[in-house]
């Protein structure tokens, strides 16, 4: 089952009502993160140490840059280049950027990273220059062990006195069809803040009906 578009709206209301998990924002963080660095790459004509002819300038560190999405803020380290201004054309469209990554962090979680549906969101948001084939796999590896932490981390010491579940029904193709399914969201009530506030605790796909 793969999320359509038109879902994401839904998806991100009833997401947006809950403490997303740190690893989830980190994950995120991690896809904006790599596919800036290509966009100055390919500004540069060299990646960072990289000896090349099409070389054009040098680095000259990073500026600190926080993005506020859906996740969360997320610390982003921006590529400065000796003389004039660098700003990825990736933030320019930050919400559909932002819709659109948290969907595959969403959808990761639920069925496990594949490197072809990164690469053909990446290609879909037009950030596709200098995103080689090695780096989309790095990415997925990156994502891979932040969805993975934050799907089998530990529950034993968090104390949910209460757990909702609830679902929400979005549009997914299933055997090239669109039809309705429905989200299984688990929100549980967290007991140990200061203030008890609720966390997104697990998200299952509902099974086919």
């Amino acid at each position: 089952m793969a999320l359509d578009p038109s879902a994401l709206p839904d998806l991100l209301a009833e997401l947006k009502l809950t403490h997303v998990p740190d690893r989830i924002r980190v994950a995120i963080e991690t896809l904006y993160q790599e596919l800036v660095n290509p966009e100055a790459t390919a500004l540069i004509g060299a990646g960072r140490f990289e000896r090349s002819e099409d070389r054009t300038t040098q680095r000259n560190g990073t500026r600190p840059r926080v993005l506020s999405t859906t996740a969360g803020d997320l610390n982003l380290k921006i590529p400065r280049p000796p003389q004039g201004s660098f700003f990825p054309a990736l933030l320019e469209r930050r919400r559909r950027v932002d819709q659109a990554l948290f969907a595959v962090v969403v959808e990761a979680c639920l069925h496990g990273v594949s490197t072809r549906k990164v690469e053909i969101q990446v290609k879909a948001l037009g950030a596709d220059t200098g995103i080689s084939k090695s780096e989309v796999s790095r990415i997925c590896a990156d994502l891979e062990g932040e969805v993975a932490a934050s799907r089998d981390r530990d529950f034993g010491e968090t104390g949910y006195p209460y757990v909702f579940l609830d679902a929400t029904y979005c549009k997914a193709r299933v055997n090239h069809r669109v039809i309705s399914q429905a989200m299984v969201v688990a929100i549980g009530v967290a007991a140990r803040h200061r203030v008890p506030r609720r966390e997104l605790a697990a998200l299952p796909g509902a099974p086919d009906a």
